[in-house]
């Protein structure tokens, strides 16, 4: 049974022009306004094309820091777009952006099938990873530096909520996400399972996967490496440790397997395909059928051109 840990929803307003935006979601309220967004290309006195409208964004926390980054620097471009934004899960955002209550939808895994079907067009703008988190005092996570979590390993840590140890097995306190979300579809993916077959007490959100495990000594859990690392040092997020994979199952951590030490070289691991996908995968922008608003068809061209450069910077793989 998977018990449940509420931790509220993040959001960004880019511009003047202030809306309320938000959910019920795991017990967390949030006020939602109508969203039907609007914009429009005109001219200037010099006759120069102008865009001016807003645009709305919700979903993954994983695409939330980047999307910030590229909304903020499309607002200096064009100063009289407006862009909001929130945060609540790539399942969040795939249901607003098909009901029509946000123009885009940040989604941190491939389309399903029935998505598609309703309309949904996924545009890749980045590349991260999911990675294994763990309490840095977690008496355990010094055997992970020699030996790497093997994936038989992590599919016993996220059903049975304990690890094998030498001669013996150590019980952990097991977290997972309670929010529809790319971030525990992708690492159940790696173990060969569905988001709802992993164990573990439900924590809402990534800040709060990593919130929780800092509190807690023996916790263990994943996160997005945007949570996992401090996105100013590049170094792990204080009080958190990255486990690294054994990714040739040889029972020891080679030394092509240790690229965790700081952000560069584990996104430098992901380019490379040195770390598993998955747990690395892409990230998508998605619209409900091709975007006819002209401010969200120049946005979702920055992104997949200009915008692209602040990707590195942000901890972001390039397309």
């Amino acid at each position: 049974m998977m018990r449940m840990k509420n931790i509220g929803q993040r959001k960004m307003n880019i511009g003047r022009r202030k809306k309320n935006i938000g959910i019920w979601m795991m017990g967390v309220t949030l006020l939602l306004s109508a969203c039907g967004s609007k914009g429009e290309v005109k001219r200037d006195a010099n006759g120069k094309q102008v865009l001016s409208g807003y645009i709305t964004l919700s979903g993954a926390f994983a695409l939330y820091p980047l999307a910030i980054q590229w909304a903020d620097e499309f607002h200096r471009l064009h100063p009289d777009v407006d862009i909001d934004i929130s945060a609540g899960g790539a399942g969040k955002g795939i249901t607003d952006v098909l009901a029509d209550q946000v123009d885009i939808a940040m989604v941190s895994r491939d389309l399903k099938t029935a998505e598609k079907e309703k309309g949904a067009v996924a545009y890749a703008v980045a590349k991260d990873a999911v990675v294994a988190t763990i309490n840095a005092n977690n008496p355990v996570y010094k055997q992970f530096l020699k030996t790497g979590l093997s994936k038989e390993q992590a599919i016993a840590i996220w059903e049975d909520k304990e690890v094998a140890l030498g001669n013996g097995k150590m019980k952990l306190n097991v977290y997972t996400r309670s929010d529809a979300c790319g971030a525990a579809e992708t690492w159940a993916k790696f173990l060969d399972k569905k988001q709802e077959d992993l164990k573990g007490t439900g924590v809402f959100g990534d800040p709060g996967v990593a919130e929780t495990l800092q509190k807690d000594v023996k916790g263990i859990g994943f996160n997005n490496i945007g949570y996992a690392y401090n996105d100013k040092t590049h170094k792990p997020t204080k009080g958190i440790a990255i486990v690294p994979i054994d990714v040739n199952g040889n029972g020891k951590l080679d030394e092509g397997e240790k690229f965790y030490d700081n952000l560069d070289m584990l996104m430098e691991a992901i380019a490379k395909g040195k770390y598993p996908a998955p747990p690395a995968r892409n990230l998508y922008l998605v619209t409900a059928g091709k975007p006819k608003n002209p401010v969200v068809v120049e946005f979702l061209r920055y992104v997949r051109s200009k915008g692209q450069k602040l990707n590195g910077p942000a901890g972001f793989v390039h397309i």
